[in-house]
């Protein structure tokens, strides 16, 4: 088979395309650029493109797909060229369905918690020594690659994302799925650059839930009351509804164990977001033939998604926690799981505002008491970036209104740390949420410092 990606550097597409050429496929590429670590692992399998940019003379009769990626616009010339020869398109879930339509397909979907589901089952099933082909949207401990493409697996677990397919392709991406076995963790507002109103984005888990196989299974959060209208619709068709809700769980000294038939599982992962994520992939692992007690067991050193409460710094007196909450009910879990988990200790919590969503104006009301909780709240923006999505302007006092108040607003990477430093860190929890970095913080090596200045400081 020889594959074309029009955009082979996305975090997505260079995953894929590492996946077939280690099949055996003849995979090319382009793109205008390439970042790390795209191209290191591009380059380490041997299909990094020569040079940057778009070639059009790559496009020819001999390629049996070209997929295209989000960065490649509708007007993009190898793409043109590719519908001129009159070749097969895909795009990147297009591609993955074709790939997995003769096995059983998993996919996990939600407005939060998806990766995080998705790692546990993964995680298990690779513990019991399970045949399982995967796509996942985060790099995962212990993981080259987030894509897997075998002839041998009969299961394929994909992690859902609702945004759009491809720049000809505006259709939602776990619209292209078609799951025997879906599971939805929650709906809470996002991506309003693409679904303008609330009723818009939840119409989209209720096209996906229409999707199920006939045979199929959904496995939906209890308490979210969009979720109890599609689970409703859905058993209405004759489709198989299992609602979870919060496992039956104890914490002690820090520490969450799962109480399951008399048996204690101490975990390593904590707050009630995780462990009902926990409970939603037990359902589905039990559904592919797994029992609880096996799936407990295997969980045990489940240490969690990469920077999903991940934690940079531990000591006795002192943790550090980097997590990659930046919608509003992802912050808000993140933030009652770290107060839950040390009640007795100060909570300081940075909070930075990155994605397209979180620096519209409008959209920022959502996040009003979502530092609740939190003994020393920070919220960090850079203008440069509102300014490149091309948005109203934001002061710090909008934003800090918008939280409700009790926050300090900063917009210079500068203040963020020099926020952290007044504060004693002994008995003390720092949380830093973020899908990027504020603007430059290497939080290994600020973890390293602040563990050197409590040790100075004993």
């Amino acid at each position: 088979m020889n594959v074309h990606f029009i955009a082979i550097g996305g975090s997505a597409m260079h995953n894929l395309a590492i996946a077939l050429s280690r099949k055996g496929f003849h995979v090319t590429g382009s793109d205008d650029e390439i970042r790390e670590p795209s191209r290191s692992r591009l380059q380490k399998q041997g299909i990094l493109p020569e040079q940057t940019g778009w070639f059009p003379e790559q496009i020819h009769h001999d390629l049996d797909a070209v997929i295209v990626g989000m960065h490649a616009r509708a007007d993009n010339p190898e793409l043109l060229r590719a519908k001129e020869l009159g070749l097969r398109l895909f795009s990147y879930p297009e591609y993955l369905y074709e790939a997995s339509k003769d096995k059983i397909r998993v996919v996990i979907g939600g407005s939060h918690g998806k990766t995080s589901v998705t790692s546990m089952l993964l995680h298990v099933m690779a513990r019991l020594g399970h045949d399982v082909d995967y796509m996942v949207g985060a790099q995962l401990e212990g993981y080259d690659c987030m894509v897997r493409l075998s002839e041998s697996a009969r299961v394929m677990v994909l992690e859902g994302d609702e945004y759009l397919s491809s720049p000809i392709d505006r259709r939602p991406k776990f619209h292209l799925y078609q799951p025997d076995i879906a599971l939805l963790t929650g709906i809470a507002w996002d991506h309003i650059n693409v679904f303008p109103t609330f009723e818009n984005y939840v119409h989209q888990f209720e096209v996906f839930a229409s999707l199920i196989d006939q045979d199929g299974l959904l496995v939906w959060y209890r308490n979210d009351p969009e979720l109890e209208g599609i689970a409703g619709k859905t058993a209405a068709r004759d489709v198989k509804t299992h609602a979870y809700d919060t496992p039956e769980h104890v914490i002690e000294d820090g520490k969450t164990s799962i109480l399951w038939n008399g048996s204690k599982f101490p975990l390593k992962i904590f707050g009630k977001h995780n462990l009902q994520n926990l409970a939603g992939a037990m359902l589905v692992a039990k559904e592919l033939g797994i029992p609880e007690a096996d799936f407990l067991e295997a969980m045990q050193d489940f240490t969690g998604a990469g920077k999903r409460l991940e934690r940079v710094v531990e000591r006795p007196d002192f943790v550090f926690f980097k997590d990659f909450a930046h919608s509003p009910s992802k912050l808000k879990a993140t933030v009652k799981a770290v107060r839950e988990q040390f009640p007795a200790r100060k909570l300081i919590a940075c909070m930075e505002l990155h994605t397209f969503s979180s620096l519209n104006k409008t959209f920022l009301q959502e996040y009003n008491g979502g530092m609740d909780g939190v003994d020393e709240a920070l919220v960090y923006f850079n203008p440069k970036v509102v300014a490149h999505k091309q948005l109203e302007d934001l002061s710090e006092q909008t934003v800090a209104d918008a939280f409700g108040g009790h926050v300090t607003v900063v917009s210079d990477t500068s203040a963020v740390l020099e926020f952290i430093s007044r504060f004693e860190l002994k008995n003390a929890v720092l949380l830093m949420m973020s899908s990027g970095n504020f603007d430059g913080i290497d939080f290994e090596e600020l973890g390293n410092k602040l563990s050197d200045r409590l040790t100075a400081e004993e």
